[in-house]
């Protein structure tokens, strides 16, 4: 059994060599145990750090790509080297590196596919009552759409089994977190969560560079995902509800003609026809949408069988 602890980097040279010397070298239930990096396209000395704290493997982006695709370059290079779980964690030391084994036992176990590590968000002093907020909706709109019963959504501390890692793909380019589990639930991948420690603060979060900045992208991110992963849902709830306040509309309008008082509301005769038109329409959509989605599903299951049927080199 191959256990490979993935950091994604990006000009992390100040922390990477506090992070990685507190990483293990051995883990109850692996034959080995290897450390890898996502070099993000780094300015500074990040490589040069990792590879004299003894880092196993370095994949290399020439260009700043972004967390989200990091952390899925990451899982694809620890499946080509025959990884059997793949734990991921962050190069600011954010996450107590003694919780690694409570992370991979229920994996280890049988019990999940994919497990979280729950941070003591209410008692993080470095975390403002809006990100605190943010981050407890997150998990809530996480929770409904995905089917989990996961309590830190945004946690990036988790653990992932050979078997998920293929099945796992990343289609917002802010954050991997709420992606990932959603789309384990709906593929019905068991994820558990885990109580883990966390930290003191090293440095300032380089995903949330503002409070504003962070709940926008949050909002987005969480609206994006209701989208790709709800579709039929979304859109049929917004034409329905458009349609429906037109014939509200229409209704009205007929009560005035049958009442002799139709002459002087003949504009809610064109409101009527937008306003179902647009519902209409986007009530189409939501079918349109939804065969995309099918589309997707049976795309993801070509990658995954391939991915089952490829040698790894570590193995």
């Amino acid at each position: 059994m191959k256990l490979i602890i993935q950091m994604p980097c990006y000009n992390e040279a100040g922390t990477l060599a506090l992070a990685l010397a507190e990483l293990p070298r051995s883990v109850k239930g692996f034959d080995q145990v290897e450390w890898l990096i996502i070099d993000d396209g780094s300015t500074d000395d990040t490589v040069d750090v990792a590879r004299r704290s003894g880092v196993n493997h370095v994949v290399s982006f020439k260009k700043n790509q972004g967390l989200a695709r990091g952390y899925i370059a990451g899982l694809r290079a620890c499946l080509e080297l025959g990884a059997d779980v793949i734990v991921n964690t962050d190069a600011d030391n954010q996450y107590n590196a003694g919780d690694i084994p409570a992370l991979v036992t229920p994996i280890l176990e049988g019990r999940a596919d994919i497990v979280i590590g729950a941070r003591p968000i209410n008692t993080i002093e470095h975390f403002s009552l809006a990100k605190k907020g943010l981050q407890r909706l997150g998990s809530l709109v996480v929770r409904k759409v995905s089917g989990t019963d996961v309590e830190d959504a945004p946690s990036g501390f988790r653990a992932v089994s050979r078997d998920a890692a293929m099945r796992l793909h990343v289609f917002n380019d802010y954050t991997y977190t709420l992606e990932t589990i959603i789309q384990a639930g709906r593929k019905n991948m068991v994820v558990l969560s885990v109580p883990i420690r966390v930290n003191e603060d090293l440095r300032p979060s380089k995903l949330v560079k503002s409070i504003p900045n962070y709940i926008k992208k949050s909002i987005f991110t969480m609206l994006r995902i209701f989208v790709v992963y709800k579709p039929f849902k979304f859109f049929m709830s917004i034409g329905a509800s458009v349609f429906t306040l037109g014939l509200v509309v229409g209704l009205r309008f007929l009560y005035f003609l049958l009442s002799g008082q139709g002459g002087g509301h003949i504009q809610s005769l064109i409101l009527v026809s937008i306003l179902m038109g647009i519902g209409f329409q986007t009530m189409i959509t939501a079918f349109l949408a939804d065969q995309f989605a099918v589309n997707r599903t049976l795309l993801e299951d070509i990658e995954y069988r391939t991915w089952k049927n490829r040698e790894p080199e570590g193995k």
